[in-house]
């Protein structure tokens, strides 16, 4: 494993859609985060978002980055990033497959100190990094959009630059991060009046972006 620590997200993620997705309950060890699927912390909705995030039929986009901001630990919280232009193999885009993936960046992480970063193997890195400091750093190369029932509708809008789009599991955004998030500059965008899985928002976001590139 590769430390390059002093790497800013923003200069190692060039990518045009990048989704970052906050689980506030998923365990940051391998053997945790596999016994919570299915359980309270639904540790599966990492892989669900991993996969509608990354794959199309047949194949898989280009230019997408996806991190995974996992909370629930002792130390520090753990940052797990994907970068579908330099993935390999991911052993199948099946939930298992996936979640293995997750757990084994996971068990890499083990002995890191606070903000360190590992490459784990091509196009997956691990963090101990906040997810407050994540966005700070994306917010300075990306718009930030955070999903909200009550934001612009994402129909019909025009997204310029590198969009990054902001989900959270099943424990909604804090009040406190929200006000944070405004103070970034980040906008907030419906896909709908019914409240989804972050995994069917990133198909929606998807779509709507796939329109303004025909």
């Amino acid at each position: 494993m590769v430390s390059d620590d002093d790497v800013p997200v923003a200069a190692q993620n060039k990518a045009t859609r990048v989704f970052v997705l906050r689980a506030r309950a998923a365990p940051t060890t391998g053997r945790d985060l596999l016994a919570e699927v299915g359980q309270q912390a639904h540790t599966e909705i990492l892989a669900h978002t991993l996969m509608n995030a990354l794959f199309v039929a047949q194949s898989h986009r280009p230019d997408v980055a996806v991190h995974l901001v996992l909370e629930s630990s002792p130390d520090y919280s753990r940052t797990l990033s994907f970068d579908s232009n330099d993935l390999r193999d991911l052993g199948g885009f099946y939930e298992q497959a996936l979640l293995g993936k997750i757990a084994h960046a996971l068990d890499a992480s083990a002995g890191m100190g606070k903000e360190e970063r590992r490459q784990v193997e091509p196009g997956i890195s691990v963090r101990t990094l906040s997810y407050e400091k994540l966005v700070q750093e994306l917010a300075c190369d990306h718009p930030l959009f955070v999903l909200d029932r009550k934001g612009t509708p994402i129909r019909g809008k025009t997204f310029t630059g590198n969009p990054c789009f902001l989900l959270t599991d099943h424990l909604p955004m804090p009040k406190k991060s929200l006000h944070s998030l405004e103070r970034l500059g980040a906008e907030k965008i419906s896909v709908g009046p019914v409240m989804l899985f972050a995994s069917q928002c990133v198909v929606l976001i998807h779509n709507e972006l796939d329109q303004d590139n025909v």
